[in-house]
């Protein structure tokens, strides 16, 4: 597991931590946010146009703080399990979610096949 942030770090309906992440070798970002009382993390890419969701950094949340919303087009997503809920994204499934766990006050990042951390520069 990959430790991101400390846990009172992320405000129910608040702004998001992002962070840099690999898919199939090429970089991509992903974020954390609080939702519900659980942290829970995405990529950070719309479902609707491969594009980040946030237009101010760490933003993801709608104005009421109850879905995730894409700020370039207006694709709307459930925090709760990033499915569609309204706009552009209609069909399009939804935001791949990461596996996020909070232990001992710290909110981890756990890696799965798909999504791995990035390479270090130093190998």
């Amino acid at each position: 597991m990959i430790a991101l942030c400390p846990s009172t770090q992320l405000v129910e309906g608040g702004s998001g931590l992002r962070f840099d992440v690999s898919v199939d070798g090429e970089a991509c970002g992903a974020f954390a946010v609080r939702y519900r009382g659980q942290a829970v993390g995405y990529l950070n890419r719309c479902a609707h146009v491969a594009m980040e969701l946030d237009w101010v950094a760490g933003q993801f949340f709608d104005s009421e703080g109850k879905t995730l919303l894409c700020a370039t087009h207006g694709a709307a997503y459930d925090p709760a399990d990033g499915g569609c809920v309204g706009g552009p994204c209609a069909g399009r499934g939804g935001l791949r979610r990461l596996e996020i766990v909070e232990s001992g006050g710290v909110v981890y990042w756990r890696p799965d096949p798909g999504v791995r951390p990035l390479p270090r520069p130093d190998g």
